[in-house]
């Protein structure tokens, strides 16, 4: 790839937000029915489009930062945009909003350390038999991502304070203040304290992959604009289209906790893509790079600010999840540190972790 070519944006990544911004400010001035099904399809599309378009954005951006800024910098876009469409809903008042947190959070854990890191070792064992990553960093972000998803996922269940799946206003406020504290310690660690755990061994990298140009400062610039008008379209369109995701579920019989699983899968699916595109090209370190700092940011930011928005508007937001869901939950942090506990991966583990990812589907849709 030429440094001209890498400087040049494309045409869908300034269209996707331009458009989706030109809809909501048809839909906004009432210039056109809201509820119609034609604007409606229209929305998801733009709004599928608008995700992809972030995250191209934010891929320039972390070009001209370097690794491992970029994987951050790809995690907290996916995460700005993860958040954005819960606290719309959470704000829609639509039933089952007060559990929508909880299960984006936990199905974002599952998709991403069963479903991209299971095919990421699938893919990447079946092109090169056997991959090697850093254990240290490796180690470290997995020991991170279990502690949270204790404390936000399983501990609310048996806390004394309060009923049911939730903490109280101190509990919450403490928990919130620890995952955002947790989080910014793992930033520092992979950032500054020791990057090197978190950078590609010397010599692992395909060597037909070409390097790709550092994007020059205006490009980056203008990334950044148009990945800030994308992240707000995703946020309107979100609040245009939580009522119909709501009512398409329903209709297809499922429950209400799939709502998760959708908001789930629609902001991880081009960070999935990235990381396994990553795999393919023998880069397995920044494929678990972006998989966990992805579910550690979906926690880590995810939790205080829903806690920020619960204690201002009042709003009851349950986190404890079923036991069920704490079955495969535990199930997942046991194989994925298995997994994670050698720096070598082959075809077996991803098999593993696909199975349990199929799982999470099944009670998903059929609990």
């Amino acid at each position: 790839m030429s440094a001209q070519d890498h400087d040049s944006i494309p045409v869908w990544t300034w269209a996707a937000p331009a458009l989706a911004s030109g809809l909501l400010a048809l839909k906004f001035t009432h210039l056109v029915p809201s509820d119609a099904a034609p604007v409606l399809i229209l929305a998801g599309v733009l709004l599928g489009a608008a995700v992809f378009a972030a995250v191209h954005h934010a891929e320039v951006l972390a070009l001209k930062l370097g690794e491992p800024f970029g994987s951050i910098l790809l995690a907290v876009a996916v995460t700005v945009i993860e958040v954005a469409l819960i606290v719309s809903i959470m704000l829609s008042g639509a039933e089952g909003s007060d559990f929508v947190a909880r299960d984006t959070v936990f199905a974002a854990v599952m998709i991403v350390l069963n479903g991209v890191v299971g095919l990421c070792l699938i893919l990447g064992a079946g092109k090169h038999f056997e991959q090697t990553f850093q254990l240290q960093g490796a180690s470290s972000a997995l020991a991170v991502l279990g502690t949270l998803a204790t404390l936000a996922l399983i501990l609310p269940n048996f806390t004394e304070t309060t009923v049911g799946p939730s903490y109280s206003i101190l509990q919450l406020e403490v928990i919130g203040l620890e995952a955002l504290l947790l989080w910014g310690v793992f930033v520092f660690v992979q950032t500054i304290k020791h990057r090197d755990y978190f950078l590609d061994l010397q010599g692992t990298a395909d060597s037909a992959e070409a390097p790709h140009e550092v994007p020059a400062a205006r490009t980056a610039l203008v990334s950044l604009v148009l990945l800030l008008i994308s992240l707000v379209a995703v946020v309107l369109l979100a609040k245009v289209l939580s009522y119909p995701v709501d009512a398409g579920i329903a209709a297809a019989g499922l429950p209400k906790s799939f709502v998760g699983v959708v908001i789930a899968v629609i902001v991880l699916l081009p960070e999935g893509l990235a990381a396994t595109k990553s795999a393919l090209v023998n880069r397995l370190q920044n494929s678990i790079n972006l998989a966990l700092g992805s579910a550690i940011a979906s926690i880590g930011l995810t939790i205080p600010t829903v806690a920020v928005v619960s204690l201002a508007f009042g709003q009851r937001i349950a986190l404890g999840i079923s036991p069920i869901d704490i079955t495969l939950l535990v199930l997942t942090l046991y194989i994925s540190a298995l997994t994670l506990g050698t720096g070598r991966t082959t075809v077996l583990q991803g098999a593993v972790h696909l199975v349990i990812f199929a799982a999470f589907l099944l009670v998903s849709a059929v609990p």
